[in-house]
C-alpha cells in the first residue's frame, strides 16, 4: 500500500471509532489497528522516500544531460559562427585581392597598348619618312629624265 491509503485508512479508523461522551471530541481507537497502520507507513515510508530521490537524482541526470547537450550545441554554434566569419574573412581578402589584380591587370593593359600605338605610330611615321623620301627620289629621277630626254 501507499503511504496515503494508510493515512486514509487511519483516518477512517478514527473517524468509525466511537467518542467519549463529555470529552470534547475524544474517541477510542484500537491500538493494535493504530499500531499495525503506522508499521505499514514506516516500512511504505523508505520506499517512497528512496523512489522520490530517485526521481530527484533522475531529474538531476536529466537535467545534467541536457545542461551538457545544450553546451555542446551552443559550442558547436560557436564553432560554425567563427568558421563562417573566417571564411566571409577569406571572401572578402580574396575580393581585394582580385579587385588588386583587375586594376593592375588594366593598368598593364593600357600600358601596353599606349607602347604598342607608341611603337605603330613611330613605324608608320618611318615608313611614311621613307616612302616621302622614295617618292621625293623618284620625281627627281623622273624630273631628270624629263631633262634628259629634251636634251
Amino acid at each position: 500500500m501507499r503511504v496515503d491509503d494508510l493515512i486514509s485508512e487511519l483516518q477512517d479508523l478514527i473517524a468509525d471509532s466511537k467518542t467519549l461522551p463529555l470529552s470534547g471530541g475524544k474517541v477510542i481507537v484500537e491500538a493494535e489497528k493504530v499500531y499495525d497502520i503506522l508499521d505499514e507507513i514506516q516500512d511504505t515510508l523508505p520506499a517512497e522516500v528512496r523512489q522520490a530521490k530517485n526521481i530527484v537524482a533522475d531529474r538531476s541526470q536529466i537535467i545534467a544531460e541536457a545542461k551538457k547537450e545544450s553546451d555542446d550545441i551552443i559550442r558547436a554554434a560557436e564553432e560554425r559562427k567563427k568558421a563562417m566569419i573566417d571564411q566571409s574573412e577569406i571572401i572578402r581578402a580574396a575580393k581585394a585581392e582580385a579587385a588588386e589584380l583587375m586594376n593592375d591587370v588594366k593598368a598593364k593593359t593600357a600600358e601596353m597598348r599606349k607602347a604598342a600605338n607608341d611603337y605603330v605610330e613611330n613605324l608608320m611615321k618611318r615608313t611614311d619618312d621613307a616612302i616621302t623620301a622614295q617618292l621625293t627620289e623618284l620625281r627627281k629621277t623622273r624630273q631628270n629624265l624629263r631633262i634628259t630626254k629634251k636634251s
